[in-house]
């Protein structure tokens, strides 16, 4: 029966990305993304639709509910700019530090459980869906441990978004 209900959970997430067009046809006939801009003024209803979203699922699978921290916000955010600058989605810092090296900084006095980072064109409801369909993102977003969550992004000129989720105990 939970895994029913999960099941329920993660498709209505699927049915809210599809809501959100990302591909246009322009009049010419050819197909081009459309570009996700994210206002300044978006970033707290991000977060909290973020966070909304994923303690539905794990509401559902009787997991804890998460609680937004700034300090894992903050660690998301200088990992997401940093991603940017070396233009390549991967988890340890241009100075080389490991995401439990950068959520220290922070100030965070919890433990470090997981980090999902994506480089797409994608919204944050769309990039969810992805991390939820990888088996070692959806462990890091469903670890029973967790209780807080950080999540922020870059976005460049060009509308490439850097995502970086953190989930802490």
């Amino acid at each position: 029966m939970m895994i029913k209900a999960l099941s329920i959970a993660i498709m209505a997430v699927f049915m809210l990305s599809a809501c959100t067009s990302t591909t246009q046809q322009p009049d010419d006939g050819t197909f081009r993304p459309t570009i996700f801009r994210i206002p300044k003024s978006a970033t707290n209803k991000i977060q909290f639709r973020q966070l909304d979203t994923i303690n539905e699922i794990r509401g559902v699978g009787g997991l804890p509910l998460l609680q937004l921290s700034e300090q894992l916000n903050a660690a998301a955010k200088t990992h997401s700019i940093d991603m940017a600058n070396q233009q390549r989605p991967w988890h340890f810092g241009s100075d080389g530090s490991s995401p439990i090296d950068r959520v220290a900084r922070t100030g965070y006095t919890g433990r470090m459980l997981g980090e999902n980072i994506s480089e797409t064109y994608e919204n944050d409801t769309e990039t969810l869906q992805a991390w939820m369909n990888d088996p070692d993102a959806r462990a890091s977003i469903l670890d029973p441990a967790a209780r807080y969550l950080g999540f922020a992004w870059f976005q460049e000129s060009n509308g490439k978004i850097w995502w970086t989720q953190l989930t802490g105990s």
